[in-house]
């Protein structure tokens, strides 16, 4: 367990009061959300701001991705609730808490050090973190910077299969601890904010770090990114995502690495269950952040079925939504192990650098746990359904 996790919540807190009443010093950055992706936009153009913000379509999906309203927590008193326990098994290591960093592309939109910021903010923390393959920082370079700091690297499957298996062994090498295969994005969806202007940050050469540092990609040139940049996006854009895949087709993967592997992007409990049959060590309950299939089901409706499904066999991820503690909260009494944190860290990304990520996940954390200890629990493993109510039972 993490030196800072007991009472994490309780001394974030009294540090930020003490430093109010005592010394003067207002907090550099906002905390509620809508005012750090407001700090975050004065440092963003349109562009970047259309990326990051833009679900797909008329983004139903991704306002209400984040209405975790229709479950209330019950809180219980005088549980004895003073040192409490934060930390959580997953994948065969303890991270230090039950929240992760989502994988998101093209950090380098968002802060001139990319991802190397948002790692910086995770090893201080001890936060783990998921690596995107449409990074703007390589895998090696980003795991050097983790250093013992969990990491996992989220797999996009190329159609180019010398490719896929390249990045499958360079992130095994560099020390990654898992692989997150994202199954709901063979293609990208109708992102309108983008589609508007006309934007598509990869034909810049934008988020294609592990691409133009691949051996396999590079040997299908016939001259090196550094002299033909648009040969180079023209291959990526050729070879990213492969629309005629199978569960099936999960072998090559399982064959492939001997890390765990996590499918993403699950929203049935069918699906859930193929991914078990078909060797998933773990299941990541997903919208892809309302990115791709506008007036689908919303996250936090279709945890509690995918968690009936696998019931315990394997770990369960939940992303999409969350913005404060007690939504992470809520997941994980629906049955998630951890919970991802997506746009809340990058609007911090872009407010103030590592700095800024430190602020959104240091706040984050004691959100949730001033949350569990007030709801009575001193263990997040012991989060479950009945530290909520559905409003139809009320």
């Amino acid at each position: 367990m993490s030196e800072e996790a007991p009472q994490f919540g309780n001394r974030r807190v009294r540090e930020i009061y003490r430093r109010g009443m005592y010394d003067g010093e207002m907090p550099d950055f906002p905390t509620r959300f809508d005012e750090i992706r407001e700090a975050a936009w004065e440092n963003m153009d349109e562009n970047a701001r259309a990326y990051v913000h833009g679900g797909s379509g008329g983004e139903e999906t991704f306002e209400r991705n984040k209405d975790f309203s229709r479950y209330r927590i019950i809180p219980r008193m005088l549980r004895g609730v003073a040192d409490r326990d934060l930390s959580v098994d997953l994948l065969g290591r303890t991270h230090a808490f039950p929240l992760m960093i989502t994988p998101l592309g093209v950090q380098s939109l968002l802060h001139e050090e990319a991802e190397l910021a948002t790692t910086g903010a995770c090893r201080e923390l001890d936060v783990p973190f998921i690596l995107s393959s449409l990074s703007s920082t390589s895998m090696e370079d980003a795991a050097e910077e983790l250093g013992e700091t969990p990491k996992w690297f989220q797999f996009y499957w190329s159609s180019d299969r010398d490719v896929a298996r390249s990045f499958l062994d360079r992130a095994e090498d560099a020390g990654y601890d898992a692989i997150v295969l994202t199954v709901d994005a063979p293609t990208l969806g109708w992102r309108e904010r983008l589609i508007e202007r006309g934007y598509y940050p990869f034909l810049e050469g934008e988020g294609i770090a592990n691409y133009l540092s691949d051996p396999a990609f590079r040997d299908r040139l016939d001259e090196p990114p550094e002299e033909d940049m648009e040969a180079a996006v023209d291959l990526f854009l050729e070879i990213f995502g492969d629309e005629s895949l199978t569960w099936e087709d999960l072998s090559f993967v399982r064959e492939h690495t001997d890390l765990p592997i996590l499918i993403k992007g699950v929203l049935h409990p069918d699906d859930a269950r193929l991914a078990i049959e078909h060797g998933a060590d773990a299941i990541g309950v997903s919208t892809h952040g309302g990115r791709q299939v506008d007036g689908s089901i919303s996250a936090i409706e279709a945890l509690p079925a995918v968690a009936e499904e696998v019931d315990g066999e394997v770990p369960i991820t939940f992303d999409s939504g969350v913005r404060r503690g007690s939504d992470a909260f809520k997941a994980l009494a629906l049955g998630a192990d951890t919970v991802l944190l997506g746009r809340p860290f990058a609007y911090g990304l872009a407010m103030g650098g590592q700095a800024g990520v430190e602020w959104v996940l240091r706040n984050m954390l004691a959100d949730l746990d001033l949350t569990m200890g007030l709801a009575g629990i001193d263990d997040v493993t012991a989060i479950d359904q009945s530290a909520l109510r559905h409003e139809r039972d009320l």
